[in-house]
């Protein structure tokens, strides 16, 4: 099984930090979205997060979430795409040749912050660099989201060819695959074609 690398988890929790089916959004305030960071080691506990980082958080988040759900024959919402891009370039990201030694003479990743970034500002740029870490690889297309509306669940798709469609086949495959099969049905009892 192919194991997700740490950006597509950062990326997967942070794309479902909204449950469609439950109807709920962990960052729908502030409060939640500094949480959140911080629970993902990105930001100081107990940090604020003024209302102009949230809205750029959630233009980030939403960008994401509709690139992951095209899925063959769709196309995305492209006000959505260009929310995110705006919200990328408000997080200056630095990349670097090679790789140094940041503080206390620990590695440094070729891509960080920008130095002198507000706090909150960099603890997004985080999540700026795991998604250009996903995109540059490649792997961001193993990324998705399940094509059942009602779930929209991200999840990594181990499968060999990366065609898989929904979060669990059993469930959301199969909800699917039970309507397809009902309008099938109606259509035939109708006389037309299905």
């Amino acid at each position: 099984m192919l194991e997700a690398p740490a950006s597509a988890r950062l990326i997967e929790a942070f794309a479902n930090t909204v449950d469609v089916e439950l109807g709920t959004d962990e960052l729908d305030t502030a409060g939640g979205l500094s949480a959140w960071l911080a629970d993902q080691g990105l930001l100081d506990r107990g940090r604020r997060v003024g209302a102009e980082d949230h809205a750029l958080c959630l233009r980030l988040r939403t960008g994401i979430r509709e690139e992951l759900g095209v899925h063959v024959g769709d196309t995305a919402d492209t006000a959505l795409l260009a929310g995110a891009d705006d919200a990328l370039r408000e997080l200056p990201v630095l990349i670097t040749v090679r790789r140094g030694t940041g503080d206390g003479g620990a590695p440094s990743p070729a891509l960080s912050p920008v130095p002198g970034l507000p706090p909150v500002r960099k603890a997004l740029a985080g999540l700026a660099i795991a998604w250009s870490e996903l995109t540059v690889t490649g792997e961001a297309a193993r990324l998705k989201r399940c094509a059942e509306h009602g779930c929209a669940w991200v999840f990594w798709d181990v499968s060999k060819n990366r065609s898989r469609r929904w979060c669990s086949m059993r469930i959301c495959g199969n909800r699917a695959k039970a309507r397809r099969y009902s309008a099938k049905q109606a259509a035939t009892s109708t006389g037309r074609p299905a």
